[in-house]
């Protein structure tokens, strides 16, 4: 690592290059279109939800909240990638400053970090509305969503944080050309001059706890859930209760695309085209914030009213 005499880190980079998709440019063709579809589909639908539950005094309630928090992190990660990543499909705008690049980095890993959590907490609610519901009314307050925002949030700032720090202490000492569309932690480090074994080891250990630990806590609450529901007598209830949880669930498993991704990064990367992570994690990070405020918004009666009234109200 080169250090001039005051201590500071030089670099011979000043900006990098996003290589997107090189060995097959035929795929920025087709991706750009439905990808720009998804990412107005992702901004509208979020939008709606949070201004329906800001708008609607029956939907200041926990669980709405809840909804309204997961739709801003989503709208935060799209706006972090998507844009990006159409100006180079679109204009070919591959360049990145040295620390824009490192700032989209710690966005990504710390707000899908917080999705994931987020998600853990309504599978936490869902669990205690249904197995629990007398209690749910004390257990779900709007005291429990602040403190469940307050842990979210200080747990994946804290845990994410020396991510890009790391990275960015690196002395990258001529390559620039990143091989991916966003900048990945490992896509970034891979180009320093300086051993990247603890960049490799952190980043490892925190997706797999954060991520992995969300998803544990999470197909255990869908199972405590399913084992509640099938004991119910009313098969109306019965019906209801795996409609919304399984849709929910099914949507939960778009979340561990991540976890494959890594697993295909640094396990068979020999074995399968560069491109495929890239374009995973590219999808990643649109496709569930398309489809969140669908399954659990529109998909509520209660939020479905409401967005009927402010369209009535509108005209």
């Amino acid at each position: 690592m080169r250090a001039h005499q005051n201590g500071t880190i030089s670099n011979d980079v000043s900006n990098f290059i996003l290589n997107c998709f090189v060995r097959s440019p035929i795929w920025q063709r087709w991706l750009s279109l439905p990808l720009s579809l998804l990412f107005l589909l992702a901004m509208g639908a979020n939008a709606t939800l949070l201004i329906t539950v800001r708008m609607e005094a029956a939907l200041h309630q926990p669980m709405y909240y809840l909804l309204s928090l997961l739709s801003l992190l989503d709208i935060v990660l799209c706006l972090t990638v998507i844009p990006k990543v159409l100006a180079i499909f679109w204009f070919d705008l591959r360049s990145i400053g040295f620390s824009a690049c490192f700032l989209q980095m710690y966005i990504m890993n710390c707000f899908q970090g917080m999705e994931s959590c987020t998600f853990m907490v309504m599978a936490y609610d869902r669990y205690v509305a249904i197995c629990h519901p007398l209690r749910y009314p004390s257990i779900i307050t709007d005291q429990f969503v602040v403190k469940a925002a307050i842990f979210i949030l200080a747990r994946n700032v804290l845990i994410t944080a020396p991510i890009p720090i790391l990275s960015a202490r690196l002395y990258y000492c001529g390559k620039n050309v990143i091989e991916n569309c966003i900048c990945a932690n490992m896509s970034v480090s891979r180009l320093s001059c300086d051993d990247v074994t603890i960049n490799r080891i952190y980043q490892f250990a925190a997706g797999w706890t954060l991520l992995g630990s969300d998803l544990v806590l999470i197909f255990l609450s869908y199972i405590l859930i399913l084992r509640a529901v099938l004991r119910l007598k009313a098969v109306g209830a019965v019906a209801k209760a795996l409609s919304t949880c399984g849709s929910h669930f099914i949507l939960i498993l778009f979340l561990s695309t991540i976890l494959l991704v890594l697993v295909l990064t640094h396990v068979v990367k020999k074995q399968v085209s560069p491109d495929v992570p890239v374009f995973l994690n590219v999808l990643h990070h649109v496709i569930p914030a398309a489809l969140n405020p669908i399954v659990y918004g529109v998909r509520t009666q209660e939020i479905k009213q409401g967005i009927q009234r402010l369209l009535k109200k509108g005209w």
